[in-house]
């Protein structure tokens, strides 16, 4: 009976000990940093994408009024050449950069007679409605697959047009007039089944004038 007891005894003492060696315990505040670390800063990348690749790429971006008569008369080749998008379908993004002057002022978007055209040409400039994915997709310099998962990824458009709202928009929006002379750089969407460029909106990326510089 004796030997019983100590056998059930031993065998406990056994169980205790390797129940305890696979459990382990972390301070909570370390738990949160670890993960905190590993997660995704959206605002972060945007800032720096913005600064330091999006602003570049758009000094090569194509000349809208080149765009535009290539639209006209060869829009095919316009998509092909110029246009990105991550998705089959119609829907599809252009980085722009152009001149014009500002022809009218409306409560939502900036009217634009566009320079370099034959005949008149007018583009809009939103000044008020920045969302979607128009810019981060017509850079053509990300890859849904660079990133774990598509709330990241759209993240990333969310911080971008937050800093397009609040640092390209205000000051231009307060100094903007009638034939002010503008120069932008931005995305527009087309759909290339039903090409129309009479409608185009620019949304900017870059925007400055000859008021203040």
């Amino acid at each position: 009976m004796r030997n019983k007891v100590i056998k059930y005894l031993l065998s406990f003492l056994l169980i205790a000990f390797l129940g305890y060696k696979s459990v382990y315990f972390r301070k909570l505040d370390d738990v949160q940093a670890a993960s905190s670390s590993k997660a995704f800063n959206a605002s972060t990348f945007a800032r720096n994408f913005y600064d330091n690749k999006l602003l570049q790429r758009a000094d090569s971006a194509v000349e809208l009024s080149t765009l535009i008569s290539m639209l006209r008369s060869e829009p095919r080749q316009a998509f092909k050449q110029y246009s990105h998008a991550l998705a089959i379908g119609n829907i599809r993004y252009f980085l722009v950069r152009g001149e014009g002057t500002i022809t009218s002022i409306g409560e939502y978007s900036t009217m634009v007679e566009l320079n370099g055209q034959s005949t008149k040409t007018n583009v809009k400039i939103a000044t008020e409605f920045v969302y979607g994915n128009a810019i981060r997709d017509a850079s053509g310099l990300l890859n849904l697959n660079d990133f774990s998962n598509t709330a990241d990824f759209n993240s990333i458009s969310e911080n971008i047009n937050n800093i397009i709202r609040k640092e390209v928009l205000p000051p231009f929006a307060a100094a903007a007039k009638e034939g002010t002379a503008v120069k932008f750089a931005g995305a527009i969407e087309l759909n290339q089944k039903y090409v129309d460029v009479e409608s185009i909106e620019v949304v900017p990326i870059r925007l400055s004038w000859n008021d203040i510089e």
